[in-house]
């Protein structure tokens, strides 16, 4: 049995064929008119046609950044699209004729890792995405948690420092503000502008200019063995095992997964993150400490979760 995955993006959207296994049998991408909710599923319904055309497919699921409702019908709110109450599942169902699932991104990637990739033999587990933000999702006794209102695994939000950091969303000190490619670039620009000795390699590195200091950098030096570099990765890894001490003691997962773009680091972000969980648990000496492992599913998770996931509806 085939469904469709559809991931959209700030810029483009990727469509796949996906098959029981997790397996993306072909694809599709067209440009995403973020601005033109109308254009958009225009676009969304023109590459699933492509798609259709080789392929007897019985579903669509779509991965959509933002709020999306218990139903996983409506979009309630997109920062970096043009959705607002958009019952996205139903304009796009009008447009290929085929039932669709609306599932917000974070959780569709989860869903794929929990399926597919290293958490496939766990009943319990925690997402976590450090890329230019932090993201999550949460699967229990093998259910995907929405929440009330379908807007469960925010762990961004999570408060980790009483009036800390300001934070995109409103409110100081989320954990998003200490453990991202965000923070962690914020961080080393500070510190390299500050004339901080052990910051010189990365900011020779950017041309001598701290703003020039980006996540790829970072982790390319921290790779080759850079001190200053492997300093803020282990900032974020601490601070990331932190946090996710903090939602094991409410869920207690069986394992933890790390993806995003940040976690290309490897060990270099998941060892000092380790340590952090480690340390910081609650009762830490009379439980099982959950292992970290980093995803293996890559920038095709969100596709292939939103698949598997319209294929069980």
């Amino acid at each position: 049995m085939l469904s469709i995955g559809v991931d959209i993006g700030g810029t483009k959207i990727a469509a796949g064929v996906v098959d029981e296994n997790g397996r993306i049998i072909a694809g599709a991408k067209r440009r995403t008119p973020a601005q033109d909710p109308e254009l958009l599923e225009q676009a969304v319904a023109d590459a699933v046609r492509e798609l259709r055309e080789q392929h007897p497919v019985v579903a669509i699921g779509i991965g959509a950044a933002g709020f999306v409702d218990a139903d996983r019908r409506t979009v309630v709110f997109a920062a970096n699209l043009a959705w607002r109450d958009r019952a996205l599942a139903d304009h796009v169902e009008a447009l290929v004729g085929l039932p669709v699932v609306v599932e917000n991104d974070a959780n569709a990637a989860g869903w794929a890792e929990f399926r597919f990739g290293p958490a496939a033999e766990a009943d319990t587990m925690l997402m976590m995405t450090v890329g230019t933000g932090l993201g999550g999702a949460i699967v229990l006794d093998g259910q995907l948690v929405r929440g009330a209102g379908g807007f469960a695994g925010e762990i961004a939000h999570m408060t980790a420092v009483p009036d800390g950091q300001w934070c995109g969303c409103g409110n100081r000190g989320c954990l998003e503000q200490y453990t991202s490619g965000t923070a962690m670039v914020r961080s080393a620009r500070a510190a390299a502008a500050t004339g901080d000795p052990l910051l010189e390699p990365l900011l020779a590195a950017a041309g001598g200019d701290a703003n020039g200091i980006d996540g790829p950098l970072i982790t390319r030096m921290a790779r080759e063995g850079d001190p200053g570099a492997q300093r803020h990765l282990t900032e974020i890894g601490d601070w990331l095992g932190r946090g996710a001490a903090s939602i094991s003691a409410l869920l207690d997962p069986e394992i933890i997964v790390i993806g995003g773009g940040v976690s290309a680091a490897g060990d270099l972000l998941l060892d000092p993150a380790r340590a952090g969980y480690a340390r910081t648990l609650t009762a830490r000496t009379h439980r099982t400490v959950a292992p970290f492992a980093q995803a293996s599913m890559g920038n095709e998770a969100g596709m292939i979760g939103a698949a598997d996931l319209a294929r069980h509806r």
